[in-house]
């Protein structure tokens, strides 16, 4: 399987699943995400999808420290209606991840490794997602605005040509190529920097 090499680049996101490792799963539990799995579930790697892996990365970084983040134990709450923009787009991403879901996910074992109502919407937040930890209920807002890395100025009309059916193999390939470069300086290039993405205590 070929993909953009950038994508072996993207920091990684270790975890501890309790419930992996209570059924035997996964030794220990401990379960490393990286961004081609992500790409896999969600079908494509756009801003979004990359902002959403950044968004969870930042959050579980802030919230854990040099802990191991534990799946399962993060409430993640969106500004957004569920079926507003990119909002549902962004969960599945956080939801592959952290584990949590709104009312669909496993309800537990005698109240143990319980995962649904822990994604909320239409929360009273300002931020692209805030994430709570569950067991000691610290609290990060986390902000992704990728307006200032700007997309090829060729990108939209060979889109266009594209979805018109009027573009060739070379043009098609272009377009590819535009589409994913804005994908890394976003992921790889900028990851760390706060005019994109930043973390706030609440």
């Amino acid at each position: 399987m070929s993909y953009p090499t950038f994508f072996d680049k993207v920091k990684t996101i270790t975890l501890i699943d309790p419930l992996a490792d209570f059924l035997g799963s996964i030794e220990n539990g401990e379960i490393t995400f990286n961004y081609l799995q992500i790409v896999k579930s969600a079908g494509h790697s756009c801003p979004t999808v990359a902002g959403a892996y950044l968004i969870t990365y930042k959050a579980l970084e802030s919230l854990y420290k040099n802990e191991t983040p534990i799946r399962g134990n993060i409430k993640v709450e969106f500004k957004e209606n569920i079926e507003e923009g990119v909002a549902g787009v962004i969960a599945n991403v956080i939801s592959n991840i952290t584990g949590a879901t709104s009312i669909t996910g496993f309800k537990g074992i005698n109240g143990n490794f319980v995962r649904h109502s822990l994604m909320k919407y239409d929360s009273d937040i300002k931020s692209s997602a805030r994430f709570t930890r569950i067991d000691t209920n610290k609290s990060v807002d986390v902000f992704y605005n990728p307006s200032s890395i700007l997309a090829d100025e060729r990108m939209m009309p060979l889109m266009q040509k594209i979805i018109m059916n009027a573009a060739n193999n070379e043009e098609k390939e272009l377009f590819k190529t535009l589409w994913q470069k804005r994908v890394k300086e976003i992921l790889v290039d900028n990851c760390d920097n706060e005019n994109i993405i930043s973390v706030v205590e609440v």
